[in-house]
């Protein structure tokens, strides 16, 4: 059986109880207001998250990816170093056993900026740094130091080299601390020149095992090696036997707005996903969140009610 889930953001929540799991501050707030204030904000935004999570349980929602701006400016610190860390750790511990017992699958998507792959020692660096504080996040929730609690990310690019930016992606993986390396994941990409599953799996996954996160709007656009089907059972046989998860969504340029690049995700879906009655937990990536994910459930219940 598919499970479908949203990502980050509560439209919901977010209007009735102005709850805001990704509450940041721009960086003259940082410098001006530093440890105490981004705190403030951390303790704030994972007490929205709970909620959030709460919600989702009560909601029948088994899938969620959360934000990550959880906490502000987090490569500029320790997280123990915050002096509201104790109740942080709390809330988050509480969110954690909530989840856990109703069977909501949490997971991460770091943005484009957490490039492996990179040429450039700071980027890979900062990429490192970036990644291994969601591993502590995840660690402080009590999920899984499994992919069953996904961190993904892109390959980042490929630099007019497919091949050297593959070697490269699984070289820095290799410095990743170990709890993060057992939650990583790789999707693949949306653009020509970039990377397809087949590429993925020839270039990541029979190297250092990371299972891929197939994208089904990054499918159309990418590199055109395989058929939808190949490239979702080839994505699907990397998990092991954990639950694979993928990503779902719909074009604006198709459906709503003929004026933006193909690669913008539409407001609501569509075209369902195609599961080919394989079991997965798949994110709904449009816009509009939550009302999207139930408007789907409504608009094709005949489908997922078939499969």
């Amino acid at each position: 059986m598919t499970r479908f889930g949203y990502a980050c953001i509560n439209m919901t929540l977010q209007k009735k109880e102005k709850i805001s799991a990704n509450r940041g501050m721009i960086k003259r707030t940082w410098l001006a207001k530093g440890l105490p204030y981004a705190s403030e904000i951390a303790l704030s935004n994972v007490k929205s998250l709970q909620r959030i999570v709460e919600w989702n349980n009560e909601h029948n929602v088994g899938v969620f990816r959360i934000s990550s701006c959880l906490f502000p400016w987090m490569s500029e610190y320790r997280f123990d170093d915050l002096p509201d860390i104790s109740e942080i750790r709390k809330v988050l511990a509480s969110t954690g056993r909530m989840a856990h017992h109703s069977g909501q699958r949490l997971s991460f998507h770091p943005g484009q900026f957490c490039v492996l792959a990179s040429p450039k020692k700071h980027v890979v660096d900062n990429a490192l740094r970036e990644l291994d504080n969601h591993a502590i996040i995840m660690d402080m929730l009590g999920m899984p130091a499994d992919h069953n609690s996904k961190i993904n990310i892109h390959v980042g690019g490929a630099y007019g080299d497919r091949a050297s930016a593959l070697a490269r992606f699984c070289k820095n993986f290799e410095l990743l601390q170990p709890t993060t390396q057992r939650r990583l994941t790789v999707e693949n990409d949306d653009k020509r020149n970039m990377f397809s599953t087949k590429q993925l799996y020839d270039g990541v996954y029979r190297r250092v095992g990371i299972p891929i996160v197939f994208d089904s709007h990054h499918f159309q656009l990418g590199p055109q090696d395989q058929s939808y089907s190949e490239a979702l059972h080839m994505a699907a046989s990397t998990w092991g036997d954990v639950t694979p998860t993928c990503h779902h969504s719909n074009s604006k340029k198709k459906y709503e707005d003929p004026k933006v690049p193909a690669c913008t995700h539409s407001t609501y879906y569509y075209e369902p996903f195609q599961d080919l009655g394989l079991d997965l937990d798949v994110v709904l990536e449009c816009k509009a969140k939550e009302q999207a994910l139930f408007k789907y459930l409504e608009d094709f219940k005949h489908l997922i009610a078939a499969a």
